[in-house]
């Protein structure tokens, strides 16, 4: 005897829409369209990440850059090692200081050409200036404080008034001049926090020394760190602070040393990206807040970067935090990438939305169906354990993005989902793209091939094809008084549903 299926309105068998077996409970989500709607800023946009400046010299980086900038909208990039050796920005040659700012010309030049701008991150310390041999990184960047503070401003002033000369007052009275990476840990900076004060005294005098409106701030930290404490030295020496900067990833803190990512993930709560943004976005006296580093984890060699829980994680950080900051800036936009060495693996956990052949990940994917969100949010009260579902709407269509996930070693199934919408004109057609397992899915290609280390031509294409977003024809229900559609969602998942409505007559 067949049973009668309590969700669709009919009672059918099946449901027409979905063709889910009765039995499995439907998850029903409402959205009004004729409520009050909040702003949706994009902060995710603000700034990408990259890896060091040198980088920005090769046509490969400069390529995916440009293709991000274009598919996804982001607006600045911030990078390491401005003022590292092999950028030649200030060396010591036969003991005269010598001056070079034609690299990062080079590299400014380009970003301005394609419609970019820098968020210009003032690091390491040139070895003329530094007071000891301390590095990071393969690259060798040098983290200790200047032997001379004063010498340390002349270069902060010299190549700010370089910029100024260059591209015009105007121009760069629009960048961010944030003063160093993560003082606040020792990898990063061997002083301590009164050492970092006055690493910024004498930046921030240099650079409002050329000109009162240009910005600068910091104290770019991890974990949140020093936000009160270098308001309250700045408020102390009566120095400026245009901005905040600090970072945070998922992982921070959560999980014994040496734990592996999947057990940090395991114990850091849910919606920890936007509890810690709430509590430095309380801190900030209504400065504005860039987050100048972020990503679902501080592990530059987590397979889960490349796989489609990086994509619903991410997707949900970026939209749960954006009315608590200014910019949002995800860590990295590409693979080309070499803080440990460069990778030759295609898919080896990089912190990049593209691989190193420019193949866009399943999280590269997701950002990109984040930019066509509008400018605002409806609200959508009901909640879920792994379910997300949020509505942005304008007068010609709403775009439904929703996402099934939970953090690892926790339980996710398969969730059937109902949204209704009311409140909005006829629709006309409706198009879903997904991002799953099935779906912009370029490592699972990969694997297919047999996970070639150095793909051929045709391979790059096919796995290029294979991480394709493909929106197709969804079916939607229309009553008196709502539209209703219906979809399954698999485990850490994305989709978005832009539903296009009949235009207004004249």
């Amino acid at each position: 005897m067949a049973r009668v299926c309590r969700d669709c309105p009919d009672g059918a068998v099946f449901c027409r829409i979905l063709n889910h077996p009765i039995g499995e409970q439907m998850n029903t989500f409402q959205c009004n369209l004729a409520a009050e709607s909040i702003p949706l800023t994009h902060a995710w946009e603000h700034t990408v990440g990259s890896g060091r400046a040198l980088l920005g010299l090769r046509a490969d980086w400069r390529e995916h850059l440009r293709r991000a900038h274009f598919d996804l909208g982001f607006r600045h990039v911030r990078f390491h090692g401005m003022l590292d050796d092999d950028m030649g920005t200030l060396i010591r040659h036969r003991e005269e200081l010598l001056y070079s700012f034609f690299n990062i010309d080079s590299i400014f030049d380009f970003l301005l050409n394609i419609g970019m701008q820098p968020f210009a991150e003032l690091s390491f310390m040139p070895p003329a200036l530094a007071s000891g041999h301390t590095t990071v990184f393969q690259f060798q960047g040098n983290v200790t404080p200047p032997k001379d503070y004063s010498e340390w401003g002349t270069l902060i002033g010299r190549l700010v008034q370089h910029w100024v000369d260059r591209y015009g007052l105007d121009e760069v009275r629009q960048w961010n001049l944030e003063v160093w990476n993560e003082p606040n840990l020792k990898a990063f900076w061997t002083g301590s926090m009164d050492d970092y004060f006055e690493l910024y005294r004498h930046a921030a005098r240099a650079i409002k020394g050329i000109d009162a409106e240009l910005r600068v701030g910091g104290p770019s930290s991890a974990q949140n760190a020093w936000i009160p404490e270098f308001l309250a030295f700045c408020d102390k020496e009566q120095l400026p602070a245009d901005f905040l900067t600090t970072h945070y990833y998922p992982t921070d803190a959560f999980g014994k040393i040496g734990a592996d990512t999947i057990t940090q993930l395991e114990h850091a709560p849910r919606d920890v990206m936007r509890q810690r943004a709430e509590v430095v976005h309380s801190q900030s006296r209504g400065l504005p807040l860039y987050y100048t580093e972020w990503n679902i984890s501080s592990n530059p060699r987590d397979p889960l970067h490349d796989e489609s829980f990086a994509a619903a994680f991410a997707a949900n950080i970026a939209l749960s935090v954006d009315s608590f900051v200014t910019g949002y800036s995800f860590w990295t936009f590409t693979d080309i990438f070499e803080e440990n060495y460069f990778p030759s693996m295609p898919f080896h956990g990089g912190f990049g939305l593209l691989t190193i052949h420019g193949i866009p990940k399943p999280v590269y994917r997701a950002f990109e169906l984040l930019h066509g969100l509008g400018d605002r949010l409806f609200n959508v009260a009901e909640s879920h354990d792994t379910l997300d579902v949020r509505v942005s709407g304008s007068e010609d269509c709403a775009v439904i993005f929703i996402t099934n996930y939970a953090m690892p070693r926790h339980r996710i199934v398969s969730e059937p989902v109902r949204i209704q919408l009311r409140g909005a004109r006829p629709p006309v057609s409706a198009l879903l793209s997904r991002i799953d397992d099935d779906h912009a899915n370029p490592k699972r290609a990969w694997q297919e091939m047999g996970e070639p280390e150095y793909p051929k031509p045709r391979e790059v294409e096919a796995l290029y094809a294979a991480s394709a977003l493909r929106p197709e024809p969804h079916p939607f229900r229309v009553g008196q008084d709502r539209i209703e559609v219906d979809l399954v969602m698999p485990p850490q998942s994305v989709a978005a549903l832009r539903i296009s409505f009949e235009k207004k007559r004249a």
